[in-house]
């Protein structure tokens, strides 16, 4: 229990008073007085204070939390006492999460409720805490307030980003996916498999049209493919210091698990199997398999992954992987590739591509771009230019290498890798090349 404002204020007042009495002896008694019935509000309020009654807390807290996004948070609080209680309500949320619309001040009569909202925004995956919620209540007379801790601790994981896999599955269902910006592409009839017979429709290619039916019928009926199904998919995800670069509130590699989340919930979707290895880091290892159930697996494997400090070895992740991997598939290897790293990441890919198909997603900093558009005022801005723009060439020289021998390659700011994963995914399923 501590002093408010207003009691500290009229233990002033009565100091002030008690220089007047040094001039004036009559006024001493009164003083005397003065003192005594303010000592004896303090503690009769004090009393009251003390003699409040219970309060009961209850949390309500989303199964799943992301980062990067605003999260609602609920406090249903409940004055179990026979008196009018004021109060300020805190709680104390995991520490890596800001937070709006609290501390919030209440005022509840004996046995009335509230429910009270907030909001957090956490900028760190992994494994956090809600500690008790604190209660700050003021005295019926406002001299005193006292802190209760109430409602008990309670834990909760914060995942990547999901709300761009829910944004594509609800444009998915009303065939809106191009707000997105993922792009359909034609379909060439080769390397996929067969899906149904129906009516010609204009646009249709004469490859299309089934001439010994359409004669049957006496009508034109088209044939209509559907990209193969059963493939493989596998992440390798880079987990090395790289990573760590941040371009805003979150890091690469949090971009980084935003775009595997949104491509494996795509693949899923499309009947392929979905499989994640990691390195440079904390090793884990997901075997591929299908079924859109598999995205919940997935993501309860990477949400809690940190990048580390190592240097990452392509080799040695390239050899790692072989060795679990028999079977063709497409091996989404995501990095944020540097320039002199070419020739150790140009043996891994050579590796991997001797059996899978192989798609390196690269992330370039935003900064980058930001500095080629910034004006020339002085020479070390000049300077500053030339140096990047140097480096830029420099990289996309490494990636043009790269392409050339035989692997797909990708160079984009981490914002707009999940888009570019998902557009080169469904590049590769429309022409058939897996």
């Amino acid at each position: 229990m501590s002093p408010t404002p207003r009691s500290l204020a009229l233990l002033g007042a009565w100091s002030v008073v008690a220089l007047a009495t040094v001039g004036a002896p009559v006024l001493g008694p009164l003083w005397l007085a003065c003192g005594a019935g303010l000592l004896g509000l303090c503690a009769a309020d004090a009393f009251r204070l003390r003699g409040a009654g219970p309060i009961e807390v209850e949390r309500g807290v989303p199964p799943s939390v992301a980062v990067g996004t605003w999260s609602p948070v609920s406090l249903h609080i409940v004055n179990r006492g026979e008196r009018r209680l004021q109060m300020v309500v805190y709680d104390h949320h995991p520490a890596v999460a800001r937070v709006r619309d609290l501390p919030r001040r209440i005022a509840l009569r004996p046995h009335e409720s509230a429910r009270l909202a907030y909001a957090i925004y956490p900028t760190e995956r992994g494994d956090h805490d809600f500690d008790r919620v604190e209660l700050v209540v003021d005295s019926p007379l406002g001299l005193w307030r006292a802190k209760r801790r109430a409602g008990s601790p309670e834990h909760v994981r914060i995942y990547p980003n999901f709300r761009a896999v829910m944004r594509y599955a609800l444009l998915a269902r009303s065939n809106r996916t191009s707000q997105l910006g993922i792009r359909k592409r034609p379909r060439r009839g080769e390397g996929l498999d067969f899906h149904q017979l129906r009516e010609y429709r204009e646009g249709d290619t004469l490859r299309q049209i089934d001439w010994r039916v359409s004669s049957r019928l006496r009508k034109l009926i088209s044939r209509e493919y559907q990209d193969e199904r059963d493939q493989r998919i596998v992440f390798l995800l880079d987990c090395g210091r790289k990573m760590h670069s941040k371009d805003g509130e979150l890091s690469h590699f949090d971009h980084a698990l935003d775009a595997v989340l949104l491509l494996a919930h795509v693949a899923l979707r499309q009947g392929d199997a979905v499989g994640l290895m990691t390195f440079a880091g904390e090793r884990r290892w997901l075997a591929p398999r299908k079924g859109v159930g598999h995205l919940n697996a997935l993501m309860n494997s990477v949400y809690d992954l940190q990048t580390s400090l190592r240097t990452s070895d392509y080799l040695e992740a390239a050899r790692d992987l072989s060795a679990r991997v028999r079977k063709r598939a497409l091996i989404v290897l995501v990095s944020n590739l540097r320039d002199e790293e070419h020739e150790d990441l140009s043996l891994a890919l050579d590796l991997l591509a001797r059996r899978h198909l192989v798609l390196l997603a690269s992330m370039q900093e935003r900064a980058l771009g930001e500095a080629l558009n910034e004006p020339i005022r002085d020479l070390d801005a000049a300077l500053r230019v030339a140096a990047t723009r140097r480096y830029l060439q420099q990289r996309q020289r490494a990636h043009r290498m790269l392409r050339g021998g035989g692997a797909l390659a990708l160079d984009v700011e981490p914002r707009e890798l999940p888009v570019a994963l998902v557009n080169g995914y469904l590049d590769v399923k429309s022409r058939g090349v897996l």
